[in-house]
């Protein structure tokens, strides 16, 4: 079924009343009626094609807005969107994100096809530590519980205790009987777990390994003080990916998610956003009246998910866009994560 023009020109004017307010654009793209022409014909195909093929498409914050109000089925960070996967009664699960967040939603609903628009988009965190590597780091601290940040490959995960995301690493932390804990594979998130514990008062021994995030790893101090000497009243929200410098500096540090709701229930004149842009964009959508300076970064990563790749994988996935894994290892991921359903905070 072809678009008509009628329902091209429906599909526009949906599109343009999602995407009206964005102007957290890499490419300075303005979001009007002609623009959002331009790609309603591929929304639409795509939201016809997920009917017929019985699909649902999963889509992190990160990505560009076309695909999150266009076509996305649920928009959230790493720890709404593992919950979405494991609800899912589709027989084909598209994750426009990166690569170890499809893994998550194969192991939580194994039983539907689950693809990604392109397999390059990686993660540093991620592509920072295999199976292999965590084995030789257990090797050096048997004692230690092994708790990994949602960030990682599946076999890190099957070798791990517990999953942990950015909104409940402090509370499942702190709950582990565990004082030695060996976290992975965020350097800088360890850091700041650290710290947080001890202003809990709160002892653990937190060993890292040294990945970090190339987004969030590249903001530092000065960026924020140069920021509030120009915006009197300026709010500055980080993500706990960010250095303990920046976190220190911030007046909220949080998971994506919770960044979110700060900026939509706090009132200031200004918010400095140290994120990936795509949580700009998407607050601007839904609080158009919240003013933001510049100061968010692209993921690369990210930025590889595009309209037209998400309709391919969705009409004829190639076998490098379809995710493969191992039943024993995807049984011993699902524990870890399952772990982690168990032991997060009742909201």
């Amino acid at each position: 079924m072809i678009a008509t023009d009628t329902a091209t020109e429906a599909e526009a004017e949906r599109l343009l009343r999602a995407l009206l307010h964005v102007d957290c654009e890499p490419g300075g793209r303005t979001w009007n009626y002609e623009t959002c022409r331009a790609i309603a014909p591929l929304t639409f195909e795509i939201n016809r094609i997920k009917k017929e093929k019985d699909a649902i498409i999963l889509a992190h914050s990160y990505v560009e807005p076309e695909i999150i109000y266009g076509v996305a089925d649920f928009r959230g960070d790493s720890y709404y969107l593992s919950l979405k996967a494991r609800e899912a009664r589709a027989k084909v699960i598209v994750f426009a994100g990166v690569v170890f967040m499809a893994e998550t939603a194969k192991i939580l609903s194994p039983e539907a096809t689950v693809v990604v628009p392109d397999r390059n988009s990686g993660c540093s965190l991620a592509d920072s530590l295999n199976g292999d590597g965590l084995r030789q780091l257990k090797a050096l601290y048997p004692d230690a519980t092994v708790v990994c940040y949602i960030n990682s490959t599946a076999d890190v995960k099957a070798e791990s205790d517990v999953c942990v995301t950015s909104g409940n690493v402090y509370h499942i932390v702190a709950n582990l009987p565990a004082k030695r804990i060996l976290f992975v594979p965020d350097r800088l998130m360890g850091q700041n777990l650290r710290d947080e514990l001890k202003r809990r008062g709160v002892q653990k021994e937190i060993i890292t390994s040294d990945g970090t995030c190339i987004v969030h790893d590249e903001f530092g101090p000065a960026d924020i003080a140069e920021a509030r000497g120009r915006y009197p009243g300026l709010k500055v929200v980080a993500h706990p990916e960010c250095t303990p410098e920046v976190a220190a500096a911030a007046d909220f540090v949080g998971s994506t998610g919770s960044m979110m709701k700060f900026v939509k229930t706090s009132a200031a004149p200004y918010y400095l956003m140290l994120t990936e842009c795509g949580l700009v964009g998407r607050l601007q959508v839904e609080a158009p009246e919240k003013v933001f300076i510049a100061g968010c970064r692209l993921c690369p990563y990210m930025k590889l998910n595009s309209l037209e790749k998400v309709r391919d994988a969705l009409i004829a996935p190639r076998p490098d866009q379809i995710i493969t894994l191992d039943e024993g290892l995807r049984l011993r991921a699902a524990r870890c994560i399952d772990r982690m359903f168990e032991l997060s905070p009742t909201i």
